[in-house]
């Protein structure tokens, strides 16, 4: 059965519309704590189920706060509050403090105008679908109200953030540090804002912070992993070794070298992978996406490395990472999970990791990334009817064939229907960056072709 509300991270869409809306939130919490409370967590006596809230910086937040504390305490939850906390932050306190699920009120690099609700379990991974099924059908069902003496408690957790530095300090090497780096960390007035610059300074660098003004409505505007301009521009201003973005919930890195050279998420797994594997550490192989480089998995070769691909999403990866038992994967957009420092993706831990092997290395970011040159890569987006398949177009499959084969094993295609909007993306790449951008147009007007005919 497919999910009706939930999609690959959550429930998301603009505060106001359905279903971001108070109501629905907190009949959403509801939903959560009924199914919470009806599993076997071998509670003591008139114990009740703990559910941890975090959020981001968004103005939204504080409604769908109340909302979800609301409907979570009507089921008989108890409620703790973090306050503002990257998503990761959430994870590793569920996990820590042996609570049984925690929320995320995020939208993550989405403008302020959205927002969303993502689950965590008890050891802080993502839900499985059946529980996510199982809230859905909840959902259905009226809120019923427990009586007054089993109603749940809320209390606001005041060390949230310095728990979380902690953590994050813990998993970098305590015979390394950062003594004589100048970074600039941007956190895109988002969750990390009085979270991120401390981990690094405590560590050792000299840190200029940026993107840490958050005033509800300015988060991932201008800052942040989506919008490195400013980051770029304050490396070099400041004459600093490094720029580390993250977006607004946390989860998210990119990086930028001294002379302002933007570095994605496949060039900054390809420095973790290459370091794990010189120092025998890379368990297994390394986890991608549809959407990772090319360059990326002809790289791994290089290294005698396995490589695999997983559907676009992190959640996507994480599943591909326990079927095979391996520790990092991640997607180009800066989403890098270390399995073995925690349980999801992580923008902080992920540039730790990056520093680590820096710094054992005696390299320069730059250095590290040289053995990846990425290929071009064109993405055109075709609008197209929704739940159209226009994939099967003839016209479509012998255009894509065409293509394939004047790659020949030099370049790839893929044709993807957006999750959220009705198009459909067409990714061509390959060494050539001309050649690429002509069998992406070629293929786009197929499409095209295949749309018109249909309508």
């Amino acid at each position: 059965m497919s999910r009706k509300y939930f999609g690959t991270d959550g429930v998301r869409g603009q505060v106001g519309e359905f279903p971001i809306t108070p109501e629905f939130v907190m009949h959403l919490g509801y939903s959560a704590g009924k199914v919470l409370a009806s599993a076997d967590w071998h509670l003591a006596q008139g114990e009740r189920p703990v559910v941890l809230i975090g959020k981001d910086t968004r103005i939204s937040g504080y409604l769908l706060e109340s909302a979800l504390q609301a409907g979570l305490i009507a089921a008989g939850v108890d409620v703790y509050l973090a306050g503002p906390v990257p998503t990761p932050a959430v994870a590793y306190l569920t996990r820590a403090l042996r609570l049984q699920a925690g929320i995320v009120i995020s939208a993550s690099h989405n403008p302020f105008e959205d927002n969303g609700i993502k689950f965590f379990s008890g050891d802080g991974s993502k839900l499985p679908d059946e529980t996510e099924r199982a809230i859905e059908a909840g959902l259905e069902s009226p809120i019923v109200t427990m009586p007054s003496d089993r109603l749940g408690k809320a209390r606001r957790i005041d060390d949230a953030a310095g728990r979380y530095i902690e953590f994050c300090k813990s998993s970098f090497p305590y015979d390394l540090d950062l003594r004589g780096m100048k970074l600039v960390v941007d956190c895109a007035h988002g969750a990390a804002y009085h979270i991120a610059r401390h981990v690094f300074h405590e560590l050792g660098a000299d840190v200029v912070a940026i993107g840490v003004q958050p005033d509800g409505k300015n988060i991932n505007d201008g800052y942040g992993a989506t919008a490195p301009a400013n980051l770029q521009r304050a490396v070099k201003e400041n004459q600093a070794d490094l720029g580390i973005a993250l977006d607004g919930d946390g989860d998210r890195l990119v990086m930028v070298d001294a002379a302002g050279k933007l570095y994605d998420g496949d060039q900054l797994m390809y420095v973790v992978a290459r370091h794990r594997h010189a120092q025998g550490v890379l368990k297994g192989g390394v986890a991608g996406t549809l959407m990772t480089n090319l360059a990326f998995e002809h790289a791994m070769q290089r290294l005698n490395v396995p490589f695999a691909r997983a559907k676009v999403g992190d959640r996507y990866v994480m599943e591909l990472l326990q079927q095979n038992g391996w520790q990092l994967g991640g997607e180009n957009s800066g989403h890098i999970i270390c399995l073995d420092r925690h349980t999801t993706g992580d923008g902080i831990i992920s540039a730790l990791q990056v520093l680590q092997a820096l710094r054992i290395n005696q390299q320069t970011l730059a250095q590290a990334a040289a053995g990846l040159t990425l290929y071009p890569q064109v993405l055109v987006n075709v609008p197209v009817a929704k739940g159209a398949d226009c994939t099967a177009h003839t016209g479509v499959i012998a255009a894509v064939a065409a293509a394939e084969t004047a790659l020949a094993g030099r370049g790839r295609v893929l044709l993807r229907p957006s999750g959220t909007e009705p198009l459909l993306r067409v990714m061509v790449e390959g060494e050539d960056g001309a050649v690429v951008r002509q069998w992406a147009d070629a293929i786009a007007q197929a499409v095209r072709a295949a749309v018109q005919q249909a309508a």
